[in-house]
């Protein structure tokens, strides 16, 4: 245990190495979230207007709670495994007292805790210059139910992530890629642009078989109560079956990736 809180500790001060990654991350994030923001907030110009069971206040905070959800989900140090297996830099592991899988995660902590307290301050400053409205959940038992989706939503993109990056033990030249095809689709199919709910009824049944909208669109469902608490208690389980089904496959490709893998560019 305390060899990975001297990891956490390491790796949080090596996020002010990359002062400017970081920074321009932040910046991406604020400017996706404004371009959302103002797009909604034309669409529910009219006051008392409903759309597509959204009114004026929910689509706000969705769209807010968007900045909160993405610095402790998405926020992550491991989309560098592809290309430390790519570039033949995994090998020296292999000889390290430490589980591979903890330590990234361990790291992936440590990001998210610091974009966490910027994502405090960008909320803040949002809030106070736009003054939305704003939809606050009252009922306990949902707001523990977010708390909880936020939670499996971790370990769903950390699994997303190990499954994408393992791609390279076959491909080495295709690390990007995989990680940035995962980027995709998690915008798209994850309610990183709008929520899942707008799209037709078939489309939203065939996303409902994937692990993406349990990454951003179904936490804030929960949170706005639009689930209800046997929708949310089922949203819950099929994360759960998803963190299982995920962990299954990334232990799977990592045993074999580990056969075929031979250390390139080492």
């Amino acid at each position: 245990m305390r060899k990975y809180l001297s990891i956490f500790k390491i790796s949080f001060q090596q996020e002010f190495v990359y002062r400017l990654n970081f920074i321009m991350w932040r910046i991406r994030n604020v400017i996706q979230i404004l371009l959302i923001f103002f797009l909604w907030d034309s669409v529910f110009s009219e006051p008392g207007k409903v759309l597509f069971g959204y009114d004026r206040a929910r689509i706000i905070t969705y769209v807010f709670g968007l900045i909160f959800i993405r610095s402790v989900v998405l926020s992550i140090r491991s989309i560098d495994v592809a290309g430390e297996i790519s570039r033949g830099e995994f090998a020296n592991y292999l000889i390290k007292p430490v589980s591979y899988f903890k330590y990234w995660f361990t790291r992936d902590l440590s990001s998210k805790a610091l974009n966490i307290l910027f994502a405090i301050f960008e909320f803040s400053l949002l809030f106070i210059i736009l003054q939305p409205s704003f939809f606050m959940q009252t009922n306990l038992i949902y707001v523990i139910f977010f708390l909880l989706s936020l939670v499996i939503a971790i370990l769903i993109y950390f699994l997303l992530v190990l499954l994408f990056s393992s791609f390279p033990f076959w491909y080495p030249e295709q690390a990007w890629g995989s990680i940035f095809l995962l980027f995709i689709f998690t915008e798209f199919l994850g309610g990183g642009m709008f929520p899942l709910d707008i799209l037709p009824k078939n489309i939203q049944n065939i996303l409902s078989f994937t692990p993406f909208p349990h990454l951003l669109f179904s936490p804030i469902q929960i949170y706005l109560g639009k689930l209800e608490l046997g929708g949310s208690l089922k949203a819950l389980s099929l994360s759960m079956i998803w963190v299982i089904i995920l962990a299954f496959f990334v232990n799977k490709l990592w045993e074999r990736g580990l056969k075929n893998y031979k250390s390139e560019g080492k």
